[in-house]
């Protein structure tokens, strides 16, 4: 990726009267207003060769000139580590996240993460928001994530993200046996006591999950899981709302009880099973510069497998009259 982004336009006339960053952000959308307002107060975005304020008011016939050097967004360390890349062009790539990685550098994880092996991988994700990063999954939950390799690539999956067009499909397993399938509209938001805990909290975010049941066990069933929205820890959250709470999820499961009439080899396996049976199984979204749908899938890894087999051993429930 190159460091130096240029590009020109002629204000339309249609356009009078429009303040510079907002006629900028329409002509130049390749790149966020917040950007582009950035560009515009360092004088790397001009009118007529002249440098502006972002509130000036333009007539239209103008020259917008944009010539910016993308920069380091963060003092982030490259660490080689091994990466599973589904899939990877000039513009994105696709990885499918292992259990215990977690996605971005914070407090108590500066280094080992995602952004750190990316920033190996390719050097130039450092000149990017987050190194590319536009969505996140939990440390434990495994599965597909897309990383944006050039700005208008960032800027183009935020806005397909926020606008519900990326389709995300998810593996799970729930304790209980859920009649069938259903959604939950419910809003997320942080605990009102337990800051470090998100809950359905009615001054929360709008949060839309859909789910449908795969394969029933004897205490717990196999779920699809969709999201329409991306709050954090939302399937966690909202399938613990209803009472269906993952496997595993020591955050939101509460304290680890023993099923009615479980074998001692179940038993033992959800004891030792070591995280929330989450997997983001399937991605789709629409390629930021060539416009294509596009969809990956990765497989259900060892540990999910594995468990559903040790499930698929347990007497299944009683069919209903």
């Amino acid at each position: 990726m190159s460091n130096q982004i240029t590009a020109d336009a002629i204000v339309p006339t249609q356009l009078r009267g429009q303040r510079v960053d907002q006629i900028a952000a329409q002509l130049f959308p390749d790149y966020s207003r917040s950007q582009l307002q950035q560009w515009i107060k360092g004088g790397q975005l001009t009118v007529n060769q002249q440098s502006v304020k972002t509130k000036d008011k333009l007539i239209g016939g103008e020259r917008l000139a944009l010539l910016a050097e993308v920069t380091p967004q963060g003092d982030w360390q490259a660490e080689a580590m091994p990466l599973d890349i589904v899939y990877e062009d000039e513009h994105i790539l696709v990885v499918n996240k292992p259990s215990g990685l977690v996605v971005h550098p914070a407090a108590g994880n500066y280094t080992g993460t995602l952004l750190n092996a990316l920033l190996a991988h390719d050097k130039s994700l450092a000149n990017l928001p987050r190194a590319g990063i536009v969505h996140r999954l939990d440390k434990d939950t495994t599965g597909l994530m897309v990383v944006a390799k050039t700005l208008p690539a960032v800027n183009d999956l935020v806005a397909q993200l926020q606008s519900r067009s990326v389709s995300r499909e998810y593996e799970a397993v729930v304790i209980g046996t859920p009649t069938g399938g259903g959604s939950v509209d419910e809003p997320i938001g942080r605990h009102p006591t337990q800051r470090t805990k998100m809950a359905v909290v009615h001054t929360g975010k709008p949060a839309l999950t859909h789910y449908r049941v795969v394969e029933r066990f004897g205490q717990h069933t196999h779920v699809r899981v969709k999201l329409a929205t991306g709050r954090t820890h939302q399937i966690r959250v909202h399938m613990a709302h209803i009472r269906y709470p993952l496997v595993g999820d020591t955050t939101y499961a509460g304290r680890f009880k023993i099923p009615p009439q479980c074998s001692d080899t179940l038993i033992e396996h959800l004891r030792a099973f070591p995280r929330q049976a989450l997997h983001a199984q399937q991605l789709g979204l629409v390629h930021p510069a060539r416009g294509e749908d596009m969809q990956w899938q990765a497989p259900i890894p060892a540990d999910f497998d594995g468990l559903l087999q040790v499930l698929r051993q347990e007497p299944s429930p009683e069919e209903p009259f």
